[in-house]
């Protein structure tokens, strides 16, 4: 089920229980998939039966990018837009962010796609959504990539939910700045990314999950979505 805004962009994606299998999270993942193929053997994820949410920023700085054409399509994997998503679609659309060098921030790697792919990876991204919400066995997780301006997650679902409220979901740090830890109601955890971290961080019921796979000291933390719990390896 979408929710979507007056442009037609999706705002909010739900996901019903997955019955058969489990749901995990991922950070930010940065065009590096092949490790992101690794991180999920260590926890023997099952791809006929289990589900991974990303939290945004699929692209730019590693070298992989162009693959987020293949992992969109695989049934299994779905994923919120990102600040670094936005940029690439916005300058592969040749409408580049005001103010914003995409390739100074590791975009640089749009350049060298050749026929339709630039197009392909332009529709691709503007179409992911700004939020998701998946169903568990405990309640409703919601995911947005870098912060939330509510303390209740229905905010979200409202007509008064504007602009600068998608711009805070997609660049702000103000919550992890303040270290504000007042739970966001209506919504059994939140998840973003954005912020790297050495390990996972919680704030309420807010859990910031991006720990630097995409780096070479990094990892990929994968959070299992029915416990919010990490996954023994």
């Amino acid at each position: 089920m979408d929710i979507r805004n007056d442009d037609g962009t999706v705002r909010v994606r739900r996901f019903s229980l997955n019955t058969d299998g489990r749901d995990f999270a991922v950070g930010d993942i940065h065009g590096h998939f092949g490790r992101l193929d690794a991180a999920l053997a260590t926890v023997k994820f099952t791809r006929e039966k289990d589900r991974l949410f990303s939290v945004g920023d699929l692209v730019d700085r590693g070298p992989e990018s162009p693959d987020v054409l293949k992992w969109l399509e695989r049934p299994w994997f779905h994923a919120i837009c990102g600040n670094h998503d936005l940029m690439t679609f916005r300058r592969a659309m040749g409408n580049p962010i005001s103010g914003i060098d995409h390739c100074a921030h590791g975009g640089e790697w749009l350049d060298a796609c050749v026929g339709d792919v630039r197009e392909r990876i332009a529709a691709c991204l503007s179409a992911l959504p700004l939020a998701i919400e998946v169903e568990t066995p405990h309640g409703l997780v919601g995911m947005v990539h870098a912060d939330f301006p509510y303390d209740d997650w229905n905010a979200i679902h409202g007509a008064g939910f504007g602009q600068e409220d998608e711009n805070a979901c997609l660049w702000s740090i103000d919550r992890y700045q303040a270290k504000y830890a007042q739970p966001v109601r209506n919504v059994r955890a939140v998840i973003h990314g954005h912020m790297t971290l050495l390990k996972p961080m919680k704030l309420g019921n807010v859990y910031y999950i991006d720990t630097g796979g995409w780096q070479a000291a990094g990892r990929f933390t994968l959070l299992d979505l029915h416990t919010l719990k990490l996954p023994s390896r």
